[in-house]
């Protein structure tokens, strides 16, 4: 939840101070699955944190990246799905983690009102 919370605090933080009654309409992210944060989870309680804000219907996209490994002794990267971190190519543990840890805000996506507006009088 406390994700979430902090999700939602940074996109209304980013909403331009010129436009008025602004909606955000979509949320997209990197998270990494090293982060433990399950996707399923994390909508839910975005869902939830998001109420009543201008991110109320708002979704949220998750982008998962997969964890890669490079090797210290031989140098290959390699994508490994859960522990342990070893190199496929050497067996190698001196391992150094590439990807995995990433939990971003990739962008924030602010309807339009002037389309909006367009398009409600249709």
């Amino acid at each position: 939840m406390g994700i979430a919370i902090r999700i939602v605090e940074i996109a209304i933080s980013a909403i331009p101070p010129d436009i008025e009654d602004a909606r955000i309409e979509r949320v997209n992210l990197k998270v990494g699955r090293l982060t433990a944060v399950v996707p399923e989870s994390l909508r839910f309680c975005f869902n939830i944190a998001s109420s009543d804000t201008p991110l109320a219907s708002a979704s949220l996209e998750i982008e998962e990246t997969p964890i890669v490994i490079e090797c210290g002794e031989c140098g290959a990267e390699t994508t490994i799905e859960r522990p342990p971190f070893a190199c496929s190519e050497c067996g190698g543990g001196k391992v150094t983690v590439v990807s995995g840890r990433e939990l971003d805000i990739l962008s924030i996506e602010v309807a339009d009102p002037e389309v909006e507006a367009v398009e409600g009088r249709e």
